[in-house]
């Protein structure tokens, strides 16, 4: 699954033509640098949608560790060896 483009994308960067990584870019014949994350525009919906993933990540496990002890007590309560 591919993000989508930004809404608004960033304008080029001059000072960063000269960048090591914008020079081996040009080396092996790319136009620009592939930068794998780096600064997120859209810093605020981002962290938004990361706070949500991390509280299903936490009601998840909860759920989970909570869940075995609950299935072992009755187990415990119906006398079943498990």
């Amino acid at each position: 699954m591919t993000n989508p483009a930004p809404a608004n994308p960033l304008p080029p960067d001059p000072a960063q033509y000269d960048a090591v990584r914008n020079e081996h870019a040009r080396k092996r014949g790319l136009p620009q640098a592939y930068i794998a994350g780096g600064n997120d525009p859209e810093l605020p919906q981002t962290l938004s949608n990361e706070r949500r993933y991390v509280r299903i990540l936490v009601a998840m496990t909860a759920i989970i560790v909570l869940g075995g002890f609950v299935v072992g007590i009755i187990g415990a309560l119906l006398g079943l060896q498990l």
